[in-house]
């Protein structure tokens, strides 16, 4: 039998990691909002770096998880979220409780760090995988998806920040997910994904944390600067020398948080930025897509839960603090408007 796979958030990131599942051993669906009808009648297109153009056609595609959960014919055995992580509280897990079953896996396709919190907390008995994307890619219309450069997903099972598990309870659903994550790695390679990453539970939170790296130091920067795109910023020697340092900012963090150095396999800032400026696409960061077009930021996933994070532990991100501050005037400034 086929994995049934329902990916919840039909942007870029989510149709194209969708896309690219074992046509063989899956049914893939999706949950659309604001371009259901358009998905429904015609699926997607799909440009890319790495397969070139071809058409994504959906098992399903519904208008609401509701919907999904009543027109579903088999229970869903893995729910991807990728829908932008706006809010830590618990109510802003509850809307995925219908297609939950005892049989479901959680995989959180979002930014930020400590961001399966409240999944947990909501869905106690639930393995949770957390995958952490790096991909250049927009959704240039409501069913086109461009994407302008490699890319590269990490995942890992989740128990806790530190990627403990004390009990018998926990330790056993540990186990149940590690069994899931490479269930599901596996449905990527088949699917042509080359650059599936596994790790263990500590070390997928170490790759979280080194992404804010660059969605920390560099999108946030980005709509502060006037909305440049991150190759532009860090071909600026201001810029560069700026998110130069929030890079390293976090860097120095990861002792205190996790009791151990960011693994030496992770690249450097001077790589990052290095690998950056070799972008042609000019692409703008999703932040920056996002306050262009007048959406809510992902600001305490990014950067709110790092600095309550670091600053638990003993640490301080001053440089991630002032934007953050910054970040939040803005949009409530913008929102008085």
């Amino acid at each position: 039998m086929p994995f049934n796979v329902l990916v919840v958030g039909a942007g870029a990131v989510g149709c194209f990691y969708g896309s690219k599942l074992d046509p063989e051993h899956t049914r893939v669906s999706l949950v659309c909002r604001s371009n259901y009808e358009l998905a429904k009648t015609q699926g997607f297109e799909l440009e890319t770096h790495s397969f070139g153009t071809y058409q994504f056609t959906p098992h399903s595609v519904y208008a609401t998880v509701e919907e999904a959960a009543a027109l579903a014919s088999e229970p869903w055995d893995y729910v991807c979220v990728a829908t932008k992580a706006l809010s830590m509280d618990l109510s802003s897990v509850e809307f995925l409780a219908p297609v939950i079953s005892e049989t479901t896996t959680i995989v959180l396709l979002q930014n930020g760090v400590d961001i399966e919190a409240p999944y947990r907390e909501r869905y106690p008995r639930t393995p949770i995988i957390s995958a952490v994307t790096v991909i250049s890619a927009a959704k240039t219309h409501p069913t086109r998806i461009v994407q302008y450069r490699w890319t590269r997903i990490s995942l890992g099972p989740y128990t806790d920040l530190h990627g403990s598990a004390t009990t018998p309870e926990a330790r056993a659903l540990l186990n149940r997910t590690e069994d899931r994550v490479r269930d599901f790695a596996e449905l990527l390679t088949r699917g042509g994904i080359k650059d599936a990453e596994t790790y263990d539970a500590l070390g997928i939170q170490l790759v979280r944390w080194h992404k804010l790296c660059i969605n920390a130091s560099m999108n946030t920067s980005g709509v502060l600067a006037g909305g440049r795109s991150n190759p532009d910023m860090v071909r600026d020697p201001a810029l560069r020398k700026h998110i130069e340092a929030c890079m390293h900012e976090v860097l120095e963090a990861t002792p205190s948080v996790f009791g151990c150095p960011m693994p030496d396999k992770f690249a450097s800032p001077a790589k990052l930025l290095e690998s950056t400026a070799r972008n042609t696409s000019q692409s703008a960061s999703s932040m920056v897509q996002d306050w262009k077009a007048g959406h809510a930021l992902e600001l305490d996933a990014i950067l709110g839960n790092a600095i309550r994070v670091a600053e638990a532990h003993g640490a301080s991100m001053p440089r991630l603090q002032s934007m953050y501050a910054l970040l939040q005037s803005a949009e409530a400034m913008r929102a008085m408007t």
